[in-house]
């Protein structure tokens, strides 16, 4: 395991020197191949351009288990200065997906030298373009025969804000569908010092703002989980002149399918309402993202079991649902599964910048607990009933 252990941190830091964005995973795609192409008893294939696909047929019978790594980057110029940081510049990994590309290649190469003692087959997809819609994985599991005959799936995430090495596993709801509105509020601009004769987009646009809360705290009972956040909001082009519109776009958050459907209407009502009231008009774009992340009962029992023998249970965590989204979710539409985190988060490493933020890294030891959780979850989900 030493020497594995070294090789795991050096594919971490070549995929961090030379990050890609979604759907552009050229170069990504290549060098993860050539580095399963050493190893034997593998079928190595490309579903898509810039995804890799790896297969493990085992030398006992049992379940056929997928397991996933997501290799894209973000486009997010990287504030890092260690020697690895990234040569790209507008791109980083800054979610932890090199860390786990690397885990999945450590889980293949373990277990290709074993495979007479493998049950069932394991395919290990290395996916692209997770962080971009409609993601990569619903491409997969639309296009390509990639979960034909799939009997359980499992993937795991880095996290900086556990301590590094803790795992976190939690049954039924666990990540949220990230969906989309954008809207546009059309008034009449004017003099800044004549309101009166305008219908000012921006005061409209600040009314939605604040009453879309009202959405989240009275249209809907407190036990549901809701989240309407408005993140971009534009309008003007100097200090005397009322514009004639303004845009706002945000995000909505739901774990519910039928609070899902919802939704848009609910927001649709309180953004007509003020529009109304104030004389302007508007365009509503709503887009639903990935599905909620809905963990499998019993491979989320397999999963804490298997936390407890590889971890203990001192450094076992029983996960709390997060806002966030993720498409893991397209293959459990498939195929039972479940989704945990793996903790990478040290003061030593410096890695307790959140996701997504351009001092984001990963402690290196996270590494090794990620490869030895997959690999025990990929042999016991692959038992035999």
């Amino acid at each position: 395991m030493e020497e594995l252990r070294g090789q795991l941190v050096a594919w971490r830091r070549h995929l961090h020197m030379n990050p890609e964005v979604g759907f552009e995973e050229h170069a990504t795609a290549a060098y993860i191949e050539a580095q399963l192409r050493r190893m034997p008893g593998l079928s190595v294939s490309r579903p898509t351009a810039t995804s890799v696909l790896a297969v493990l047929k085992g030398g006992l019978p049992g379940r056929t288990v997928l397991l996933r790594a997501d290799i894209d980057a973000l486009p997010i110029h990287e504030e890092n200065t260690f020697e690895f940081a990234s040569q790209t510049p507008g791109v980083m990994h800054a979610c932890g997906h090199d860390g786990h590309t690397a885990i999945l290649l450590g889980v293949a190469q373990l277990l290709s030298g074993d495979a007479g003692r493998v049950p069932g087959e394991i395919r290990m997809i290395f996916q692209h373009a997770e962080e971009i819609g409609p993601g990569g994985a619903e491409e997969l599991v639309m296009q390509t025969p990639l979960m034909d005959g799939v009997d359980v799936v499992t993937g795991l995430h880095l996290n900086s804000q556990l301590p590094a090495g803790v795992v976190a596993v939690k049954p039924g709801a666990f990540m949220a569908a990230p969906d989309m509105l954008e809207l546009t509020i059309r008034g009449k601009g004017g003099h800044g010092a004549h309101p009166e004769e305008t219908v000012d987009p921006i005061a409209v646009g600040a009314q939605v703002v604040t009453n879309l809360q009202h959405v989240v705290s009275r249209m809907v009972a407190a036990q549901d989980a809701l989240v309407v956040s408005v993140t971009k909001f534009t309008s003007g082009t100097t200090h005397n002149v009322i514009p004639d519109t303004a845009e706002l776009m945000g995000t909505v958050r739901t774990f519910d399918p039928a609070l899902r459907e919802r939704a848009p209407q609910l927001i649709e009502r309180v953004v007509r309402g003020i529009c109304d009231a104030h004389g302007a008009t508007y365009d509503l774009r709503y887009e639903f993202g990935y599905r909620p992340l809905i963990n499998t009962d019993w491979v989320a029992a397999q999963l804490k079991d298997i936390a407890l023998d590889v971890v203990g249970a001192d450094r076992f965590r029983d996960a709390k649902p997060t806002m966030g989204g993720e498409d893991f979710s397209a293959y459990l539409e498939k195929a039972p599964g479940a989704y945990f985190n793996v903790g990478s988060g040290s003061d030593e490493a410096d890695s307790r910048w959140p996701h997504h933020h351009p001092r984001f890294t990963i402690d290196e030891t996270s590494l090794e607990t990620g490869v030895h959780m997959l690999r025990a979850a990929a042999l016991r989900l692959a038992r035999p009933e």
